[in-house]
């Protein structure tokens, strides 16, 4: 990578980034606070400045149309993202639905979980799948989505694939967004700035739609 990522260059050359993307993407359904989304577009960002320096110096693994060994691949780091993802959607989603008394007190006690479970009970079960996918986007909107559905006993054929196509949406936008970013901006900062921008941006429009989704159901 450029000079200007060089702080992070290390990281994301390994092929430990690949593990620490799938943890970071598994983990933030309970943790939103990880920063899955920066991670995915770093390595993507990675990516691509590392096929573009190999076009460059006209290696025979560009001829060939290969991303080099010691840069993430594009296909690779989809992949992991998109699976992890799912599989940390089908935790939550089971752990809500066998419930018990302990997570109904965990739900009694949080005032944004009782709401959210109060508003998107209902939409769940009528927008069903596009709930799904649009919540993936939204800051702890996959956490929620998921625990209602599993809360309300939605069944898993019901669930599983929608939560598959919004993994894999949500990991096709992530990395397109750093590897086009870097491709037309350059490996830079400012790339990297306006990825994570663009990326933060569909998720307060993804919050923004979730919060209406409901009402617009209940005016129905």
């Amino acid at each position: 990578m450029v000079e200007s990522l060089g702080s992070i260059g290390s990281l994301v050359s390994s092929p430990w980034i690949y593990a620490l993307v799938a943890t970071s993407v598994l983990l933030d359904i309970f943790l939103p606070v990880l920063p899955s989304g920066v991670l995915v577009i770093a390595a993507a960002t990675a990516a691509a400045a590392g096929s573009g320096a190999a076009a460059a110096a006209g290696t025979g693994a560009a001829a060939a149309g290969r991303v080099p060994q010691d840069v993430p691949d594009i296909l690779v780091l989809i992949l992991c993202a998109a699976t992890a993802s799912v599989v940390g959607d089908l935790a939550v989603y089971r752990l809500a639905w066998r419930g018990g008394p302990r997570l109904d007190r965990a739900i009694a006690r949080s005032r944004r979980l009782t709401t959210a479970q109060e508003r998107l009970g209902g939409a769940l079960a009528r927008s069903g799948g596009a709930l799904v996918v649009l919540a993936r986007f939204a800051p702890a909107g996959r956490s929620v989505v998921s625990l209602v559905a599993g809360t309300a006993h939605r069944r898993i054929r019901e669930f599983l694939p929608w939560s598959a196509l919004a993994g894999l949406a949500w990991a096709l936008y992530s990395v397109a967004l750093g590897y086009f970013g870097s491709q037309w901006l350059g490996a830079t900062w400012l790339a990297t700035g306006v990825s994570l921008a663009a990326l933060f941006g569909a998720g307060a429009v993804a919050a923004y739609l979730m919060r209406r989704q409901p009402r617009a159901t209940e005016a129905s």
